[in-house]
């Protein structure tokens, strides 16, 4: 039935695979038929999820390389006391890493701590701006991964398998919820900072139908290349074009069935949609001073990047984008990790902090969820290489982490699991990367299990075959 998404979706996809006959007819009917009312159906219209939701959309701003807990949210005095000296054999047995070994000497945390707000929650001191909302976020001290290096740990993070492939989190919600936009995608890619380890198939739509592929945007000037026409080339030319193309698609479309080509009909629709909705996404003229400095984001300062992609986060959640992915590069701290953290949090803690307020002001962090995070942790142990030319780093650890939350669904002003006194292994709590994904759908009234998609013979889902749940001591 329309109203059971995701059992629609599939018999939707057998249907296509059957090719011709019943099964040809039937998908052409749930399409629209090979008729003009192809052209303007809409693949991505919002569907029912399975229980009610606490969340409508997702923010994720992901860390990529790896931010260091123990200098953000994680603090370990221990470590102070040991610094210089091996961890305990004991702490370190049968672990691998990518640039250290297992006895390198322990190294401090960089920055000072202090509790904030009424859930007094700890954080360091280059974190000021995010210890004004402290009270609005749900920090998570006991994630931890499979994966010790960047590509495929961050491919793990955003599509739950560690090569390329697989869908990315927010296809899946595409795929799963359809969008609340008609002139914009459904899934919107953001970046500054550098290009990410794991990327483009980090927001590939792998196997399900590329309708649901995340759409990259630029973060100044034409939000995508050639949006605007060619000089002499007007609108209504490029309405006939579409027009033409549409009929012959949909030609093709009666012949063989399939949905690829429907998708690629709404593609074409909402390419033409976006060169009218986009210069004005991208226009920030409408944003008050005030506003602009809540983020600290200056329009066309590439400096700005992430603050001008946060703010431009906001409007693409205002506009009813499903899933805005912010990816942010920078963190991979394997030398001189103070003054690393230090920089990454000048260009990042008051665009974070200003995301929550704004969102808040304007009556939506109560059903926008906001996710902040890596692909793993940094070890207790310091990473110095002179033949590398490194000193005072810390290398890639996957056994724990920290991440935190706000918004839709999430219990503000909690701190959830634990590590041992040395932040190594987590001893509380303990919240794999495919907890937090199961946490991100239930927010959207996605049951993980049941989100799923038949590909060569077998039932996939993005958290995968083994047991995972939503993390429940993170849920309001």
């Amino acid at each position: 039935m329309r109203n059971d998404p995701f059992t629609f979706a599939r018999r939707r996809q057998f249907l296509a695979d059957c090719g011709v006959g019943l099964g040809r007819c039937a998908l052409l009917s749930m399409l629209g038929g090979a008729t003009s009312a192809t052209a303007s159906a809409n693949i991505l219209e919002p569907y029912t999820s399975h229980f009610a939701p606490t969340a409508k959309r997702v923010i994720y701003l992901f860390m990529a390389g790896a931010p260091s807990q123990l200098e953000l949210f994680d603090h370990k005095p221990k470590l102070v006391e040991l610094e210089g000296k091996p961890l305990p054999p004991s702490v370190i047995e049968g672990q691998r890493y990518a640039f250290i070994q297992p006895d390198a000497a322990v190294l401090g945390p960089r920055f000072r701590f202090a509790k904030h707000g009424q859930s007094g929650a700890e954080l360091s001191e280059v974190l000021p701006h995010l210890a004004t909302v402290a009270d609005d976020i749900a920090i998570a001290r006991s994630v931890h991964t499979d994966k010790f290096n960047h590509s495929p740990a961050q491919l793990f993070v955003n599509t739950g398998f560690g090569i390329p492939g697989r869908p990315s989190m927010g296809s899946w919600l595409s795929y799963g919820l359809g969008s609340e936009a008609d002139d914009l995608p459904s899934f919107v890619v953001l970046m500054s900072g550098g290009s990410v380890s794991g990327g483009a198939s980090m927001w590939s739509s792998g196997f399900l139908p590329s309708s649901h592929q995340g759409v990259p945007l630029r973060s100044q000037g034409d939000p995508i290349l050639h949006i605007s026409n060619p000089q002499g080339y007007d609108t209504r030319a490029q309405r006939d074009s579409l027009d033409l193309i549409r009929q012959l698609n949909e030609q093709r479309l009666d012949v063989v069935g399939d949905p690829e080509i429907a998708t690629r009909i709404n593609a074409y629709e909402m390419a033409f949609r976006m060169q009218a909705r986009a210069p004005e996404l991208m226009d920030f003229s409408d944003e008050t001073a005030d506003s602009l400095d809540l983020y600290g984001a200056k329009p066309g300062d590439a400096k700005a990047a992430f603050a001008n992609n946060c703010l431009l986060a906001r409007r693409l959640a205002e506009r009813g984008v499903r899933f805005v992915q912010v990816y942010h590069n920078g963190w991979d701290h394997h030398s001189n990790v103070e003054g690393g953290v230090r920089g990454q949090c000048e260009q990042t803690d008051q665009a974070c902090a200003g995301l929550i307020k704004d969102l808040k002001q304007r009556g939506l962090l109560e059903d926008t969820l906001i996710v902040w995070g890596g692909e793993f942790g940094r070890t207790p142990m310091v990473e110095a290489s002179a033949a590398l030319g490194r000193s005072m780093g810390r290398d890639h650890h996957p056994q724990a982490f920290s991440m935190w939350f706000a918004g839709g669904g999430i219990r503000p002003g909690v701190t959830v699991g634990a590590t041992d006194e040395l932040g190594f292994h987590v001893v509380d709590q303990p919240i794999h990367v495919q907890d937090v994904q199961a946490t991100i759908l239930h927010c959207l009234g996605i049951d993980h299990e049941r989100l799923t998609y038949a590909y060569q013979g077998l039932d996939f889902r993005l958290t995968g075959v083994e047991e995972h749940h939503p993390v429940e001591a993170l849920l309001a």
